[in-house]
């Protein structure tokens, strides 16, 4: 028994789902709008603000679908309402970032900058030279982004530089001691 896919999911207000033929679902809100495609075997029942998703079958496949459905579906209803944002900062000498029009540009110690083209839909503001603020409605796509950004130069054990997400503790190496003795 699925214990996430049995938890009722809330309608906040100003937020309209509609299931379309196909189990194709829209979510619209205040921030956007959603459409995703699900399983068949999946439905949805709507009564007054609350969503049950419920399965047609005890299969097994039936029952991975049946909890993953209900997560993104609440992650769907959660984007439109509110929106998700992933902070990362950048650690190290001369390392910054610049937004410009579409385009986030990075100087993170190579020779060269990187230059990350911003997708339709996502929101990329500077803080300061060193922070970094992804937005938007789609949680996959705004950790996606933050993810791929995150991987130019990850954070280094030693010294800790690199590009981390806001709150990350670093496990700390000691790293080699020149002429130590016993």
């Amino acid at each position: 028994m699925s214990r996430i896919g049995n938890k009722a999911i809330t309608i906040p207000a100003g937020v309209e789902f509609i299931v379309d033929a196909g189990n194709e679902v829209t979510v619209k809100g205040p921030k956007g709008s959603l459409t995703r495609k699900f399983s068949e075997v999946i439905t949805f029942k709507v009564d007054e603000n609350v969503i049950t998703v419920s399965r047609a079958n005890d299969l097994k496949h039936s029952k991975q679908l049946h909890g993953t459905t209900r997560a993104l579906l609440a992650n769907m209803i959660e984007g439109v309402s509110n929106g998700f944002t992933r902070n990362l900062e950048l650690v190290g000498i001369g390392y910054k970032a610049n937004v410009v029009e579409d385009k986030l540009t990075l100087l993170v110690g190579y020779s060269h900058p990187v230059i990350f083209t911003i997708e339709p839909g996502l929101t990329v503001t500077m803080g300061k030279p060193t922070e970094i603020k992804v937005e938007g409605i789609d949680k996959q796509r705004v950790g996606e982004f933050a993810a791929n950004v995150r991987a130019v130069r990850k954070p280094e054990p030693y010294l800790g530089k690199g590009i981390k997400y806001k709150g990350e503790v670093i496990r700390r190496k000691e790293g080699k001691t020149a002429g130590k003795k016993k």
